[in-house]
């Protein structure tokens, strides 16, 4: 290694837009003397294999090899990153991490963090954006498996939520404008990571920001449901984002009727909600590409004894302290919408019908545990 106290700088690239990160890559690659880049393409994992390219300024320095790890083409990345980023750490002066099309940098940031020791330091997450295609991507309920992008035969997720968290997860995305994108593209992208910096490809300042540092605790507590950091009430471009909150619980009945509806009733929809029948439980809702994923966080902080409240993370003791209620302490509803064309009024409607009634909330918690449990079949396990 160069020194102990200088770990190679590595930057993660990510998205969907396989086009854009290419071209983010390799002007990296070209504006930072020293630089190396890194990327596993898992097109061939059906036959078995993850392929490794290592790349430089002048083009393909090393190809080689990895066998799939229990079947799955992301366990091999995971299992080969730290290792070859490693082995570059005494020659390269910053290494860019190409990831394949699927692939979360989520998981892979929290790996490099937790293996990659004091020979490597994550410096930044960045994900490769077309403004144009944002809106496609998002809207593409197709599994992964059907677009040949599964990175294991038991990957379950879609384009559309996989692309939502690509884009969410970054602090930094980097716009490559292949197709010309219009002002409600634009709208879009910054209404769904409105605290994200936007930077054209070519900007010097995408260079300064691949190393301008990341704080991966930091970044997993603004997706988590119970403190996440969603975006604001917003109008532009023909483009809408509703913020919709209650502190009444849901009827689970109603809203189990009215899933299909408010899945559809916007190109991404997240947040967090409680429903009658499962007051100590904090629920996520994410929807993108007409399917929606509910699941279970763990209680909600109310729902603890005072001593277990230290054993929250900070992030979240923070949230709930701003947001409690003097009734229902942390419980709530608060769920947000984006999406062209978005029907505010009829999408609080019907929110709005789906809490409980006056009546309803006056039987109390003892009375809500008789309303039929409506979401059982949707929040049991998979056997």
């Amino acid at each position: 290694m160069r020194h102990e106290e200088a770990p190679l700088p590595v930057v993660l690239v990510a998205g969907m837009h396989a086009e854009a990160r290419r071209r983010v890559v390799t002007w990296l690659l070209r504006t930072v003397p020293g630089s190396v880049a890194l990327h596993h393409d898992m097109s061939d994992a059906a036959s078995g294999t993850v392929t490794r390219i290592v790349r430089d300024r002048t083009g393909t320095v090393d190809v080689g090899g990895r066998p799939l790890v229990n079947d799955c083409a992301c366990c091999a990345l995971r299992e080969d990153l730290v290792p070859e980023l490693v082995r570059h750490a005494g020659s390269a002066r910053l290494a860019v991490v190409e990831l394949w099309d699927s692939v979360e940098p989520k998981a892979m940031a929290e790996t490099l963090t937790a293996h990659g020791g004091r020979d490597i330091r994550l410096t930044n997450v960045i994900t490769a954006v077309e403004p144009a295609l944002v809106l496609p991507c998002l809207a593409n309920g197709d599994d992964l498996a059907e677009a040949g992008l599964a990175a294991a035969a038991t990957d379950q997720r879609t384009v559309a939520d996989t692309w939502a968290r690509q884009l969410e997860y970054a602090p930094v995305l980097a716009l490559v404008d292949e197709h010309e994108a219009d002002e409600e593209d634009r709208a879009l992208l910054t209404q769904l990571h409105p605290t994200a910096r936007h930077i054209p490809l070519g900007s010097p300042e995408l260079a300064r920001l691949a190393v301008a540092g990341f704080d991966v605790r930091a970044a997993a507590a603004a997706q988590h449901p119970s403190c996440a950091l969603l975006p604001q009430e917003a109008d532009e471009a023909g483009v809408g984002t509703l913020v919709w909150r209650a502190r009444r619980p849901f009827h689970p009945g109603r809203l189990y009727r009215a899933l299909e509806d408010l899945t559809c009733a916007a190109a991404r929809s997240r947040g967090r909600f409680w429903l009658a029948d499962r007051p100590d439980t904090l629920l996520s809702w994410d929807a993108a590409g007409g399917a929606l994923c509910v699941e279970e966080n763990g209680p909600w902080l109310a729902a603890l004894p005072d001593a277990a409240w230290e054993m929250a993370p900070p992030e979240r003791r923070a949230a709930a302290a701003l947001d409690w209620h003097p009734e229902h302490g942390d419980r709530g509803q608060h769920l947000v919408f984006t999406s062209p064309g978005l029907d505010r009024e009829g999408l609080t409607g019907l929110l709005d019908a789906c809490l409980l009634t006056d009546a309803e909330y006056a039987a109390g918690p003892e009375g809500w545990k008789r309303f039929p449990a409506a979401f059982d079949a949707l929040l049991s396990p998979v056997p």
